[in-house]
């Protein structure tokens, strides 16, 4: 009863909410855009050169720090850019809708580049917020609600958007998917500003440079931007070939949309709903542990699929283990990132972590399809099982075992505006 408490509170239900919203504009500018723009005749080099929209995404550090230094005359430090954030979204979402990709690409790319930037800037305070509002024991709950949201959000617009689009135009799709952020809006209105009793920078050198002073002047601040580099590297890369892995051992597009995406989201979402709820028992700390070894032995599964063949209990198995560890592991990571920043500069230093997680995902996944064709597929998944060791060995330095459960990742001391 008291964990169904702390699973439907009002904080774990915003976390939830502005999870959806920050997933759902994610793949109106990618999937679903690039599909109205194949049905309208654009050439798929311009289509290629549209994934440059999703720049805001990997800089959005660098207006972060804006977000932070100044409140609008309305609403609250937070609760004010996020209505701003929100409105600008469903307008711009409206706007690309109205656009004609087979008439005016540019105009299309312009359009798609405002949702981009409007959804990072809710992202910056959406995470500032969601720091600020949840207590310190209730990072890793909250953390797995914001990433089931997400998942939910990115399931609507990729795999609803393309379905309505087969039964009505795409301007009515994009203006239905901004209809689905009016709940967000509404949490907004209804959602209290967080306390933050550490204060907020007075001036943009605290709002730009205090926040990088104050992080790196932390006991093994580099050791902990490694960690942050490494610890998913290994599940990312081989998520970055499992499509033509899947294809290449003979499983139809059929089976794989069945299985892996179907039946892979459910576990992706049960798995982070677990991780927030184990959490609640091993903390933050230990939970890094386990995901990690549970993430690394999942990715070796791979390799086992690749011996086996095509089986689809197999697949089934593998597929819900690895979506289950990675659940979890994402959850963790998440809770991780949020408890390290300090609450005077909260926007621009989970958004620069969270930029930096990204790294990974775009350097670390181009070399996979050149690395899968020289080690064959049972070598690339054991090399990329390996490649977590690292990550789980600089837990040794910041986030050991038998710390007690409650306790932080960086030292309290740590944490002085």
């Amino acid at each position: 009863m008291q964990m169904l408490k702390e699973i439907f509170s009002r904080r774990m239900l915003v976390s939830f909410v502005m999870g959806f919203a920050c997933g759902l504009p994610l793949l109106l500018t990618i999937s679903v855009l690039q599909a109205w723009m194949k049905d309208e005749g654009v050439d798929l080099a311009v289509i290629g050169m549209m994934a440059l929209v999703g720049l805001p995404y990997t800089v959005k550090f660098i207006w972060a720090p804006f977000l932070d230094r100044f409140t609008l005359p309305f609403m609250g430090r937070r609760k004010g850019w996020l209505l701003v954030a929100q409105v600008a979204l469903i307008c711009s979402i409206i706007g690309l809708g109205m656009t004609s990709p087979g008439k005016s690409p540019w105009m299309v790319a312009f359009a798609a580049f405002l949702v981009t930037f409007f959804s990072a800037s809710q992202d910056i305070v959406v995470d500032a917020y969601r720091r600020e509002d949840l207590r310190d024991e209730e990072l890793g709950l909250g953390s797995s609600l914001y990433v089931n949201g997400y998942r939910v959000g990115m399931l609507l617009a990729s795999g609803g958007g393309l379905i309505m689009a087969d039964h009505m135009s795409y301007s009515m799709v994009y203006l239905i998917m901004a209809a689905c952020l009016l709940p967000a809006v509404v949490t907004t209105f209804l959602t209290p500003e967080p306390d933050t009793p550490m204060g907020k920078p007075t001036n943009m050198k605290e709002a730009v440079i205090d926040p990088l002073v104050e992080y790196f002047s932390r006991k093994g601040a580099l050791w902990i931007l490694a960690f942050i580099l490494l610890y998913k590297m290994g599940d990312t890369m081989a998520s970055a070939m499992t499509i033509p892995f899947y294809l290449d051992i003979g499983f139809s597009k059929t089976e794989i949309g069945a299985v892996v995406k179907l039946f892979g989201f459910w576990a992706t979402i049960i798995g982070s709903l677990t991780g927030g709820v184990l959490m609640l028992k091993l903390g933050i700390n230990r939970s890094l542990w386990v995901f990690g070894v549970l993430q690394a032995v999942s990715t070796a599964g791979f390799a086992l699929l690749s011996r086996i063949g095509h089986n689809i209990p197999a697949l089934s198995g593998v597929i819900a283990f690895e979506n289950l560890s990675s659940g979890m592991g994402t959850a963790a990571y998440v809770a991780f990132m949020a408890s390290i920043t300090n609450k005077k500069f909260t926007a621009t230093q989970y958004a620069l972590l969270s930029s930096l997680m990204g790294v990974p995902r775009v350097m670390a996944s181009a070399p996979t399809g050149l690395l899968a064709e020289n080690m064959g597929w049972f070598g690339f998944f054991i090399m990329c099982a390996l490649i977590a060791i690292p990550g789980m060995l600089l837990l040794f330095r910041f986030a050991p075992w038998n710390e007690k459960k409650d306790s932080r990742p960086v030292p309290q001391a740590s944490y002085r505006g």
